[in-house]
């Protein structure tokens, strides 16, 4: 492990287990880099946030946490299981264990809400039909939502598609969760209480959870640890206090919402007008 790496491990949450490792992790889409040489580690128990502006890399990151990309180099492992090389079993006994919470929800329109909660125990256990409507009910009761599991979705306001996204992600009790912009869209007062909602289910299940927000009330309020990413980098990473602290000009500027007057290369913009590179 590069000594990066190693940094960010001493500096994850007391001496719980690490549960995720990033190592050099470096990624392209097609010619273009995105991810350059990012290293972090999240412990067992831990709420990290990943920041940054549009651009920064952080939902790019966010899909190879999920297993869902091979990376161009470096190493990601989930749970002690290095993803570009475990076979496709074991990816899927992996994904069993981690529980996504989509940005916008991304529920089942033909389906009721106890049917997208209970979606994950069909399709991935064995367990009885009413032990599963059981475990279902649970969940909802657990994101304030017991009795309105025949509803559907679209008889739901954003939040309370929020909380039965974070339901579904969580019925099969996984050991990590992931969300994307659990916040994004909702009025302060409705975003406050999906912060406490996913502190108390941290609390609650034991989860260690990985949070993208561009939300800065959200990500001080929950985190453990943030990184901030600015073009594929990583700009900081630590408690709020010491990002909040931190004296990079980028970090700042992102969290005081400044502007940056983007340098102009003349020869650059015009070979952007005349096409070349574009698309490659």
């Amino acid at each position: 492990m590069s000594a990066r790496a190693s940094y960010a491990l001493r500096d994850a949450r007391g001496d719980a287990p690490v549960v995720i490792e990033v190592d050099e992790l470096v990624t392209h889409y097609g010619e273009r880099r995105i991810l350059n040489g990012v290293s972090l580690s999240v412990r067992e128990g831990e709420i990290l946030v990943i920041m940054g502006g549009s651009g920064s890399g952080k939902s790019t990151l966010l899909r190879y946490l999920l297993a869902l990309e091979q990376p161009t180099s470096g190493s990601v492992r989930i749970l002690g299981v290095d993803v570009a090389r475990a076979a496709p079993r074991q990816l899927y006994e992996l994904r069993k264990r981690m529980g996504v919470a989509f940005q916008g929800g991304a529920l089942f329109s033909s389906m009721s809400v106890g049917e997208n909660i209970m979606l994950p125990l069909r399709e991935h256990t064995d367990l009885d039909e009413r032990t599963i409507q059981i475990m279902a009910r649970l969940k909802l009761e657990v994101v304030d939502l017991a009795g309105f599991e025949h509803l559907m979705p679209a008889e739901l306001s954003g939040g309370m598609i929020k909380r039965a996204a974070l339901a579904r992600a969580v019925v099969m009790d996984p050991k990590l969760l992931f969300c994307d912009e659990p916040s994004a869209g909702l009025d302060p007062v409705v975003a406050a209480a999906l912060d406490d909602l996913i502190l108390r289910l941290r609390a609650a299940l034991g989860m260690t959870v990985v949070v993208v927000t561009h939300e800065l009330d959200s990500a001080f309020k929950i985190a453990d640890r943030i990184v901030v990413l600015d073009k594929g980098n990583i700009l900081t990473i630590g408690s709020v206090a010491e990002v909040r602290a931190s004296d990079n000009v980028r970090v700042q500027n992102l969290l005081n919402r400044k502007v940056e007057a983007e340098e102009l290369d003349p020869d650059a913009y015009l070979r952007r007008l005349m096409g070349e590179g574009v698309g490659r």
